[in-house]
């Protein structure tokens, strides 16, 4: 029940970020970017609504066409992310009337548009969840013309950029694209970030100890191998262990002060799946 709580509250946390993002730069400056929140924008100049009501419409019917197109493959986390914007809109259009540019420039508002929105898609990534729109778009595409989602997200994002291009100049519009591109090769990196570990492999006289270290202090587990020397034809022991960046460096600490002699090699692990995040006796 805690775990599920969480989840909710990192999705609330998620969207939070990014809503503050869409209302106070995209908005002020009309930074159309390839979401259903760029699409509401321009919807908004044909159809006098406030944003919320047109984004609450746009990602009704998504949900929607969802449902009757592709199924019952939009959990209830879609769902929830999907009505949390339209709130936290309509709730700043209430406080905050008065839409202003924090910044006065177009490129500083969709650089941190850029960075804020970014960091809020990561965190709903990290709970397995999505704002929804375009991601239900892009399903549909999937099932009925066979393009890869990936795909299907950037192609309706640029259409989406490039509609606002009969409203606004062409600099505003030049700014949404390379927003949007430079959107995914953010959320990517910001995944990359959290799912990347450090594979540590030790050769040592004191890997007892180390191992002792990474099993009491770390929490972690370690692999014993047999290695021979090519040079010297000697049989040691090796001991590699997958952590984080935090734990590498305690470790690093640890064999500094336990065999400054020690052989080390470090190499970046893009991701770990199985049993490797067991801690204190439960998976985590």
């Amino acid at each position: 029940m805690k775990k599920v709580a969480g989840e909710y509250l990192y999705i609330t946390l998620g969207m939070v970020i990014v809503t503050v993002a869409v209302y106070f730069f995209m908005l002020p400056l009309h930074v159309v970017m390839g979401s259903i929140s760029g699409l509401a924008l321009v919807l908004v100049q044909v159809f006098p609504l406030p944003i919320s009501a047109m984004t609450l419409i746009l990602n009704v019917f998504c949900l929607v066409a969802g449902f009757l197109l592709v199924g019952k493959e939009f959990g209830v986390k879609t769902v929830y992310a999907s009505l949390l914007q339209p709130l936290f809109l309509a709730i700043f259009e209430t406080v905050f009337p008065d839409q202003k540019s924090i910044t006065g420039d177009l490129i500083l508002d969709t650089l941190a548009m850029l960075v804020i929105v970014s960091i809020g898609q990561a965190i709903l990534f990290q709970v397995q969840a999505s704002s929804g729109g375009l991601d239900i778009v892009a399903k549909i595409l999937n099932k009925y013309l066979h393009v890869e989602i990936g795909k299907a997200v950037s192609a309706a994002g640029i259409v989406i950029v490039l509609s606002s291009a009969i409203f606004y100049d062409g600099r505003t519009v030049v700014a949404g694209l390379l927003g949007t591109y430079m959107n995914g090769m953010l959320v990517d990196e910001y995944i990359g970030g959290f799912l990347r570990k450090k594979r540590v492999c030790i050769l040592s006289d004191h890997y007892e100890e180390l191992t002792a270290y990474i099993h009491t202090e770390l929490k972690r587990g370690a692999t014993l191998y047999q290695a021979k020397g090519s040079y010297e034809g000697v049989t040691r022991t090796e001991l590699v262990s997958i952590l984080t960046r935090n734990e590498y460096a305690m470790l690093r600490h640890y064999i500094q002060e336990t065999d400054p002699q020690a052989f080390v090699t470090v190499s970046t692990v893009n991701e770990v799946a199985g049993v490797w995040n067991k801690k204190d006796g439960k998976l985590k």
